[in-house]
């Protein structure tokens, strides 16, 4: 109820706003991206000037068919009187701060978020913020067209792993085939985000598997990307996020740690099966996420020291 509330002042914001900057987290996956261009295509379809940036300019090539991709950049506007976040758990995952001055939002579904927006719609029990922001359109009476609709239904469809995690519901098949209503193709989605891998990732994917580590009795695997190989396949190194969910797939292994270095730091990614709350793990690194899927960054380039301490973290959770 209290959501539905701040859906309403939400629109309100929009309405009584000049320039809109959209706003979504570095490293960005297809859930910031398409939640971003939902709202892009709203607010282009309802004239409102606005821009959608991401500070890297190395976005998923799997998304250059949502409209408005093109659009997205890593410059900002001289002007702005409205910032909204999108799948922003806190503000430093932006990778760069802002006029405080300026009214801001912010859409989020991670566990993890310290409200740190003026207006904070954040609902964790949600598979993504695309299914969360399907509900500011809802509540608001407004149309979806199928250039949005796209949008929506590719971070709902990616973030919950094709429906399979479990935060995947009755609800979130109820927005789904809403979204069907606005005519989108989701065979042909599934087509965009499943078969266009580059060769150089499936080059690349063998030489992290090489380095798959395993620990207590096979429960905890570890693999990792040095920053050579990057340079020998020349893959991006977003397209090696999958090898996380492949190891997570062996049958005896519980939890992933994948780490890689960017930024001049080691970015570690944990992912866990059933009742296993990697987010706990990571919040003694500062970092954030969900139950099953969390994320932290190491301050050193040193990839076996991460690992060492790392590892030795999980084991005392798991363990201890």
């Amino acid at each position: 109820m209290q959501n539905n509330i701040l859906y309403k002042q939400m629109f309100k914001e929009i309405q009584n706003s000049h320039y809109i900057l959209l706003v979504t987290h570095k490293n960005p996956d297809p859930d910031t991206i398409s939640s971003a261009l939902s709202l892009s295509n709203f607010l282009f379809e309802s004239k409102v000037k606005h821009k959608v940036f991401n500070i890297s300019n190395e976005l998923p090539r799997k998304l250059d068919f949502l409209c408005r991709y093109d659009k997205i950049s890593s410059s900002l506007p001289k002007y702005y009187d409205l910032i909204i976040y999108l799948d922003c758990a806190n503000e430093h995952r932006v990778g760069i701060s802002f006029d405080t001055t300026k009214r801001s939002i912010c859409i989020d579904h991670h566990q993890s978020n310290n409200n740190f927006a003026d207006i904070n719609i954040v609902d964790a029990s949600k598979g993504s913020t695309a299914e969360l922001l399907y509900n500011f359109y809802e509540q608001n009476g407004l149309k979806i067209s199928k250039n949005n609709g796209e949008c929506l239904y590719t971070g709902i469809y990616d973030d919950s792993l094709a429906f399979s995690t479990s935060r995947t519901n009755k609800k979130t098949f109820q927005v789904v085939s809403s979204l069907l209503d606005s005519k989108i193709d989701v065979s042909n989605i599934a087509q965009k985000l499943q078969k266009r891998d580059s060769l150089a990732k499936f080059r690349m994917i063998p030489k992290i598997m090489q380095s798959l580590e395993l620990y207590s009795e096979g429960k905890v695997a570890t693999v990792y990307v040095e920053e050579k190989w990057i340079k020998e396949t020349g893959v991006a190194l977003y397209e090696c996020d999958d090898v996380v969910d492949m190891v997570l797939s062996i049958g005896i292994v519980e939890i992933v740690a994948y780490f890689r270095i960017i930024d001049n730091r080691v970015r570690v990614s944990l992912r866990s099966k059933n009742d296993i709350d990697v987010s706990s793990i990571s919040a003694k690194f500062n970092g954030g996420g969900h139950k099953n899927s969390a994320g932290f960054v190491v301050n050193t380039t040193d990839l076996r020291k991460s690992r060492e301490i790392v590892v030795l973290s999980i084991l005392d959770y798991i363990e201890g």
